[in-house]
């Protein structure tokens, strides 16, 4: 990782979020899809520690070479400070940070699927993908249209694309896991990846176990530091003996996991429905990808 003053490019809305684009050649040349940057606000007592974003974006050819994106919700006063930004403005920056998604080494058919901001990373990944020669197909989740990520690059980037939301203000009216499951037979989907809100996470793992599709997620969880010194964003991850589990944290060892893994009851204590049962000879170690 490297830490960067780094001077804006652009800053612009993007519905209901709000986009970043940077001059950082040096986070830009490292960073993979899942990874996040470590960005510091005003030096005053309101704001004592760093934000946390997805990249977005990282350019490391063409016209835009040496820049990364990154896009945010505005909902409090660090974010809120952070979109008054302009361009020309600079930015103390740290990064590549946290452990980004695996590719699969074989041709495959990926389904993507996101709700809300989490989408960011996932247009990330969808370029890499394609530019391996793996098919993408996506799942767009939001509660309504204004939290649609954007639509229409998604249309470019995908073989086909559902749109869902809550309000039903555009694509169909529901949640995500009402058309994942469509999705993926349509699609042939051989392996599934998301990003978004644990509640999702945890019905795509479940959906991911009962149909045996290996996957990765990207959760959600405040940070603190960030770099792994605090421990403040563990997540609790099943061993691969079974023999118990370990408090793994999400800026490290993460922000990246396989679901089949998570501790989900352990991780969501206020809910009490178990994950089921992977059913027998289902591994949740995918062999083909890297370690």
């Amino acid at each position: 990782m490297r830490r960067v003053r780094a001077e804006i490019l652009n800053a612009r809305r993007l519905g209901a979020f709000q986009s970043i684009t940077l001059v950082a050649p040096e986070i830009a040349e490292r960073a993979r899809p899942g990874q996040f940057v470590s960005v510091a606000v005003p030096d005053d007592r309101r704001f004592i520690l760093r934000r946390h974003f997805s990249i977005h974006q990282a350019s490391r050819r063409g016209g835009w070479a040496g820049t990364l994106e990154f896009v945010f919700d505005p909902h409090g006063p660090g974010t809120d400070w952070l979109a008054e930004a302009k361009a020309h403005q600079f930015l103390d920056v740290i990064g590549p940070l946290g452990k980004a998604f695996a590719y699969p080494r074989g041709p495959s058919n990926c389904l993507l699927v996101s709700e809300g901001h989490g989408a960011s990373s996932i247009f990330f990944l969808a370029q890499e993908l394609r530019a391996r020669g793996k098919r993408v197909d996506m799942v767009l989740g939001a509660s309504g249209e204004s939290h649609v990520f954007k639509p229409i690059e998604a249309k470019r980037l995908s073989q086909t694309i559902v749109i869902v939301t809550a309000d039903g203000s555009m694509g169909e009216r529901g949640s995500v896991m009402d058309v994942v499951p469509r999705a993926a037979q349509t699609a042939g989907t051989e392996v599934i990846y998301a990003a978004g809100p644990r509640r999702m996470l945890r019905t795509v793992a479940e959906f991911c176990i009962d149909q045996r599709i290996p996957a990765q997620v990207a959760v959600e969880e405040e940070m603190a530091c960030g770099t792994g010194l605090c421990f403040t964003c563990v997540v609790p991850v099943i061993r691969k003996d079974g023999s118990g589990y370990d408090n793994l944290r999400a800026c490290t060892e993460g922000p990246v996991f396989n679901p089949a893994r998570v501790f989900w009851d352990r991780w969501m204590s206020e809910e009490t429905r178990p994950v089921p049962t992977p059913p027998e000879g289902f591994s949740p170690v995918v062999s083909s990808w890297p370690a």
